[in-house]
């Protein structure tokens, strides 16, 4: 066992080994060891280590954000009023993939009672989540991670009901999420990192990590990102003697990784993508499954080393970059510039060098398909990867949005995440634009607790869809108390993700707004009968209609439910159900809106 150092020349293991250290890194500690090992480490310097609680997890357990200051300022006005940066690491979201925590406290042992606080901590002040899914964390087992080589036994993916908390951030219905986000709104970092491990492909890299710096970025944060941080990650790594890959990696056929790599997509229900409508630059670090132990957690301290280099050296220049990305974000209302939406791949490549392993391929009697092996040796070659940046669907944000007041849990979601509302203190009548929603499918299989019509994402299917939505200039009537919701604030942009339909992780999307895609009243068969052959023989085109249905959809021909519904829903009967009117108004001006 190493008791000499810990990584990269750290103060002595015997007394201040990690855990996992302790253990040459077979195990990783359990919430309360990790806890123990940070409130020992804070006793030694409660002048430079805070440890405080930012809620609690759905089972009860305390969530605890560690705070790491060279001078003892640990409030955030405070430390914003000094010109530092503000850096958030977070861990375990996973709970079984537990490197960013062990690589977490090695540094933060480094940084208090090591040698490398003077030097990294000059300009930036280091917050750190140890653990996110604590109830994950804590449902410990040696069979959770399949794929995954060491530790011996870790925790659970999800938390303790059963939801991925890396799926949450868009809706925010986990305790542990309102939480993230109290806390996130509290300090505003300046730069966010999420630390996990891959599942998928084998390859030699041990280190692959990806940073959001497409057209939906405030562009010279995109630029920065491209041109300081990540040759930096790489070049850090590569001196402390692990590989690193500037890429997610994520094959374009898992049994034949010659076809080449997909492109990184990050809508926001994913931690480093709420970053995205944040407007902060997020790392998603992603240490490889099968590499040993050791070699993640020491790979993973690399990268955050690095990261707190480059923030340190950068302070000045990341914060002011935010700020204007913040003075962007306020500005969307009533632009003409189209707003991203959505950013997919372009459909075009570029050559990529890539350290992969060499493999087999052969028909599987399992699968019945065709399976992949991989062997031990290198197989270093160029692929083809996907480019992404392509804008597939844009809006013409509106000044601001308007929702009844009955929407309370949509309405939740919004004051959740910090977004400023105000009421209206009478009825008000007034121009909006609404849509009109048609064609909704559900998914057969529940995702994260709903049946949504998400967007296709790399990682994850497409899970039900809807066919149309078409906005419509109405005018339309709000009662007493609705939320206006203006987009003259630093979170416009998530405004605008969460109320705009087509948008990927939209309060449509995840089912806030299913109501309105039922019918409440309806009219027995033998009412429409009559009403139907009324109808046609008034209005020859809706004959018509019907009968081209007929000829051309033989589902339509076969059900008498859907013949009659036809005729209902074109009569006034059907249409004062209002289905699919998406409650929502899009507001041109807030002139004449009767504001408490």
């Amino acid at each position: 066992m190493e008791r000499s150092q810990g990584p990269n020349g750290g103060p002595s293991a015997a007394e201040w080994g990690t855990p996992a250290e302790v253990s040459a890194y077979r195990e990783t500690p359990d919430y309360r060891g990790t806890l123990a090992f940070l409130e020992r480490l804070a006793g030694a310097r409660p002048g430079m280590l805070r440890l405080e609680s930012f809620g609690r997890s759905g089972e009860g357990r305390e969530l605890t954000l560690a705070i790491v200051s060279r001078d003892g300022v640990f409030e955030p006005e405070a430390v914003r009023a000094s010109g530092r940066a503000v850096l958030l690491v977070q861990n375990c979201i996973h709970a079984g993939e537990t490197d960013g925590k062990d690589a977490s406290l090695a540094l933060l042992r480094d940084l208090v009672v090591g040698p490398k606080g003077p030097g990294l901590l000059e300009h930036v002040v280091l917050l750190c989540v140890p653990v996110y899914n604590v109830d994950g964390h804590e449902r410990r087992g040696a069979h959770q991670r399949i794929n995954q080589n060491g530790p011996e036994i870790v925790g659970w993916r999800a938390n303790g009901t059963n939801l991925n908390l890396n799926r949450d951030y868009q809706k925010a219905e986990a305790p542990e999420t309102r939480a993230f986000l109290r806390m996130f709104h509290r300090w505003l970092p300046d730069f966010f990192v999420d630390n996990h491990v891959t599942d998928g492909s084998d390859f030699q890299y041990d280190v692959t990590f990806a940073l959001d710096s497409g057209p939906d970025v405030h562009p010279p944060v995109g630029a920065w990102l491209r041109e300081s941080v990540a040759p930096g990650i790489v070049a850090h790594v590569a001196a402390g003697g692990h590989l690193a890959f500037p890429g997610q990696v994520f094959l374009r056929d898992e049994s034949d990784p010659a076809q080449g790599l997909l492109a990184y997509e990050n809508p926001p229900r994913f931690s480093t993508g709420q970053m995205v409508v944040e407007n902060r630059p997020g790392l998603l670090v992603e240490m490889h499954m099968l590499k040993d132990y050791r070699t993640r957690v020491t790979g993973n301290y690399l990268v955050l080393e690095s990261v707190l280099q480059r923030l340190n050296q950068d302070a000045e220049t990341l914060r002011r970059l935010n700020q204007e990305a913040d003075l962007a974000a306020a500005r969307l209302g009533g632009e003409p510039t189209p707003f991203p939406l959505v950013v997919t791949d372009t459909g075009e490549t570029r050559p990529v060098e890539f350290r992969g392993r060499r493999y087999t391929r052969f028909p599987s009697e399992i699968s019945g398909t065709t399976a992949i092996r991989y062997g031990p040796e290198p197989w270093d070659t160029t692929l083809p990867m996907g480019v992404s940046g392509a804008i597939a669907l844009t809006v013409r944000p509106p000044l601001g949005y308007i929702l009844p007041p009955a929407w309370s849990r949509v309405i939740e979601v919004l004051e959740a995440h910090g977004v400023t509302l105000r009421r209206t203190r009478a009825e008000w009548t007034g121009p909006v634009e609404r849509y009109r929603l048609a064609g909704l499918e559900r998914p057969r299989q529940p995702f994260e607790g709903r049946y949504p019509i998400l967007r296709a994402s790399p990682v994850e299917p497409a899970f039900g869809r809807f066919g149309s939505c078409v906005a419509v200039s109405e005018t339309a009537t709000y009662a007493a108390g609705a939320v206006v919701v203006g987009l003259d604030q630093r979170l416009a942009r998530f405004v605008v993700h969460w109320l705009e339909p087509e948008a990927p992780d939209s309060a449509l999307r995840w089912g806030f707004f299913d109501p309105i895609f039922e019918r409440k009243e309806s009219a027995e068969p033998y009412v429409l009968e009559a009403q139907a052959a009324d109808a046609m023989g008034r209005d020859p085109q809706l004959r018509r209609e019907f009968e081209e249905r007929i000829r051309s959809e033989p589902g339509f021909a076969s059900s008498p439910t859907a013949r009659l519904d036809f005729f209902f829903d074109r009569s006034e009967w059907g249409r004062a159900n209002r289905v699919g009117e998406y409650p929502v108004g899009r507001l041109r001006t807030l002139d004449g809106i009767p504001l408490a």
